[in-house]
């Protein structure tokens, strides 16, 4: 029996106008994200890797709606998000949450954490506030922090605490869908552990579904069930982490790889190393996008781009010549 996705993707946009015409017209957008078509499943973690600027994180803020989609649909529970009054949408946003990459920026410094994790229940109004405060307290303990934190100011924590504090304001309203926005990347890697391994333990405890965006492999290959690898606002390649890491389909997804730190010297592969810089956005190459760097390139990859298409089962990858 097939099991609606949470989440479907269908051909979404997002492209930002850079220069403008006498007439106020724009003339040249910057293509974010270019045409994606993607699913998130109920209880999985879907990984979007890639380089800096590649749109991930501007794909995690169109499927939560902060950034409002140039073209496309995006479905979640089988319902059109783009149709719903501000009002509805509202509603909605109990339902998706995101966890943001800066745990110094993202909280307020003007406010105790018993008020930025309980705004939640303000805002929605959910809760008497007598039960507010017990919910707080309630969930500091789930994401490993004690009672008295409750009283004190982001300026009094760790970065790892403070990424604590984040998810428990994430988890407030029991969501469904957790955008999680490079959550380690500002952090030390003993303590990265520490809160992958959280968030692991809180999805199954709550059965909660993550969009886990980041730049490192080695923390993807740790948390996800599937990869989405994207390059210049376009998906190259889509699959199951363990096949996706043991036999990439793409030259762009093998050269990631590649690169990951590998401390054992009789375990590493030969490094990739990709020759030029990533394209301009603003004026993306003809045909595939990756070819100027690809070392497997041949003519027809300068022509018509290819789409993503399956070329095992559950393996998707767009690329003419799959390794």
């Amino acid at each position: 029996m097939n099991v609606e996705p949470l989440v479907r993707i269908d051909r979404l946009k997002k492209h930002y106008p850079l220069r403008w015409s006498f007439f106020g017209r724009a003339i040249a957008h910057v293509n974010a994200v270019d045409g994606i078509s993607l699913t998130v499943n109920r209880g999985e973690t879907l990984s979007v890797v890639g380089e800096s600027g590649c749109g991930k994180t501007t794909l995690g803020r169109c499927i939560l709606n902060l950034e409002e989609p140039t073209d496309g649909v995006i479905y979640f529970e089988g319902r059109n998000l783009k149709a719903y009054q501000p009002a509805k949408m509202r509603q909605m946003r109990r339902h998706m949450q995101m966890i943001f990459q800066d745990p110094y920026s993202s909280l307020n410094p003007r406010k105790t954490v018993s008020r930025i994790v309980g705004d939640a229940f303000d805002i929605h109004d959910m809760l008497p506030k007598k039960e507010r405060y017990r919910r707080v307290l309630e969930l500091l303990d789930i994401v490993g922090l004690r009672k008295e934190h409750a009283q004190r100011y982001p300026h009094e924590f760790s970065g790892g605490q403070r990424q604590r504090i984040g998810i428990a304001r994430a988890l407030a309203l029991n969501p469904k869908l957790v955008v999680a926005d490079e959550p380690v990347s500002a952090l030390d890697v003993s303590i990265q552990a520490q809160i992958l391994n959280l968030l692991i333990d809180l999805q199954s405890q709550f059965e909660l579904t993550y969009v886990f965006i980041s730049h490192d492999l080695s923390v993807v290959r740790h948390i996800s069930d599937r990869v989405a690898v994207m390059y210049l606002g376009k998906i190259v390649e889509l699959g199951n982490c363990r096949d996706l890491f043991s036999q990439p389909l793409h030259p762009y997804t093998e050269a990631l790889i590649s690169a990951i730190p590998i401390a054992d010297r009789k375990k590493r592969g030969r490094r990739i190393i990709l020759a030029g810089d990533v394209p301009s956005p603003l004026n993306p190459p003809q045909g595939c996008r990756f070819h100027p760097r690809c070392r497997y390139r041949q003519s027809r990859c300068a022509g018509k781009e290819p789409q993503l298409r399956e070329v095992n089962t559950d393996r998707w990858t767009a690329c003419y010549y799959p390794l």
